[in-house]
């Protein structure tokens, strides 16, 4: 399966420009096929023909422009209005306004979805329902692309590269080729003019925050805009996909259940990230295989996702069940294949050390811990009374880890319901003692929580989850940790997080 957040089973090719993108000319498609982007190319890496634009910019704020500002008149309409379904009201028109829109924008408003205490119940709904996949650019842009990031005659450097993308999401799509000595490989192509589009997006997710206040004051999003923000442009740099990729490829070169792509640096620029292929099915294939099986898939995504936490202080923030397969002889899941390293976030040591002290805080029911814990993520002016809405929310995430004992995830509450009540209370609190303002990191360390428990609910995986975390605690000092994340960016070529 290829390395990409969302699977797409691709139509014929099409010619149309990316809907990203706006209409392109044929000036633009010209200058596309005749300059690169990286080393790779054997061209001038420093000029960059699909850098932030002006013109891009000012097209994509235009076409997301006149959506939202449909949607704040019919906002002011339905304040006028009133009715009790005035807030689905407008958490639809925020819907209609981002639908018609691919790309960083969608995916921002998806991120925020996936938070459930994040975003009034029926915001959340809506938003939850909008799809980043965009259709697969054709053959035509296929060929431009590769020309301009590794040369025109970049189809020697492959003994076969199918021009059909065999999978395509918000940001860009893959293919699959045949390395000269005979590997497989996945080759990820960024779409155009996406530079700017996540720039304007995210000039323009201001106009989306304003419309959200109006209809919940319970949390700030300040914080939250940044880290969206910072990550959506991280994304971008497939370089620095590559490196996250070789990062927990070293991470687990001892695991042999757990394996990451490798990439093929020759063939990889800025907008062109080339990988090695491995081959395995999704997680969702094994949701009627036996117990024992399901339980072993469960056992390796948590040790996928939380030894590198406590370890290193990374995380793989994306948790759509298309970014990691299984593999194994007769469909028993024996490895773990893990995809798409362009949302890997790299957190401070103090960070860390913070959620492990608020989980020895709640196992004790330490509620200077528990203060301790918070202000050191930099939550400030906490009441008692506020510390313990913070703790509804903190209990349900770590819930499982807390309870010394075999059981599901969701241990007898349906999915469907799976963490609805705790964040009804959290909201309901808020919107009385708040707002709150959520420190960044928080986004995408409760999104990355709550997708791995989507894949335990959909396994109806059962363990002791309280053993588990602590093997992956045992002898943890922050110390030590900065030590060897420290040792590990540098070797991989990332940066350690601002702390």
């Amino acid at each position: 399966m290829p390395a990409m957040a969302e699977p797409y089973d691709a139509p014929p090719p099409r010619p149309e420009p990316h809907p990203a993108s706006g209409p392109r000319s044929g000036r633009e498609s010209g200058r596309e096929s005749g300059r690169g982007s990286g080393r790779g190319s054997g061209r001038d890496p420093g000029r960059d023909p699909e850098r932030d634009r002006l013109s891009g910019r000012l097209l994509r704020f235009a076409q997301v422009g006149a959506g939202l500002g449909r949607a704040g008149i019919a906002f002011q309409a339905n304040r006028l209005r009133g009715g009790d379904d005035v807030n689905a009201r407008n958490a639809r028109l925020i819907k209609e306004a981002l639908g018609g829109l691919k790309g960083p924008l969608m995916k921002a408003a998806q991120m925020f979805a996936t938070v459930p205490d994040l975003l009034p119940p029926d915001l959340a709904r809506e938003l939850g329902e909008l799809q980043t996949n965009a259709p697969p650019m054709g053959r035509g842009f296929v060929r431009r692309r590769m020309a301009a990031e590794l040369g025109p005659d970049w189809a020697s450097r492959f003994a076969s590269f199918e021009l059909d993308a065999a999978a395509a999401a918000s940001l860009g799509q893959v293919h699959r080729a045949t390395a000269l000595d005979g590997r497989k490989l996945a080759v990820k192509l960024q779409y155009p003019e996406m530079q700017s589009a996540v720039e304007s997006d995210l000039g323009q997710l201001r106009a989306v925050f304003a419309l959200v206040k109006r209809m919940s004051g319970a949390i700030d999003p300040t914080e939250i805009a940044e880290e969206i923000g910072d990550r959506l442009r991280e994304e971008l740099d497939y370089g620095r996909e590559a490196r996250a990729m070789q990062l927990y490829g070293r991470f687990f070169a001892d695991t042999a259940c757990i394996v990451a792509p490798e990439p093929v640096e020759a063939l990889c620029t800025r907008r062109l990230l080339t990988m090695t292929w491995l081959d395995g099915q999704g997680l969702l294939a094994f949701k009627a295989a036996d117990q024992e099986t399901r339980n072993r898939i469960a056992a390796l995504l948590f040790e996928a996702w939380w030894s590198p936490m406590i370890s290193l202080g990374v995380i793989h923030g994306d948790p759509h069940l298309g970014n990691y397969t299984f593999a194994g002889e007769a469909g028993r899941a024996e490895r773990l294949n893990l995809l798409d390293f362009g949302c890997i976030r790299i957190f401070p040591p103090r960070f860390v050390a913070g959620v492990v002290r608020l989980y020895r805080a709640l196992l004790a029911d330490d509620q200077a811990e528990q203060r301790h814990a918070y202000e050191s993520w930099g939550f400030q002016g906490l009441s008692d009374e506020l510390i313990e809405v913070l703790n509804v929310w903190a209990r349900f995430i770590y819930g499982p880890l807390l309870d010394d004992r075999v059981r599901t995830v969701a241990d007898g509450v349906a999915p469907g319901e799976y963490g609805r009540r705790e964040a009804f209370r959290v909201r309901q609190a808020l919107q009385e003692r708040g707002p709150v303002r959520i420190p960044r990191e928080f986004v995408f360390m409760d999104r990355a929580a709550i997708g791995l428990g989507s894949a335990f609910l959909h396994l109806g995986a059962a363990h002791n989850w309280h053993d588990l975390f602590q093997a992956t605690l045992r002898d943890f000092d922050e110390g030590a940790l900065a030590r060897r994340q420290a040792e590990a960016l540098a070797g991989a070529g990332l940066t350690p997080a601002a702390d």
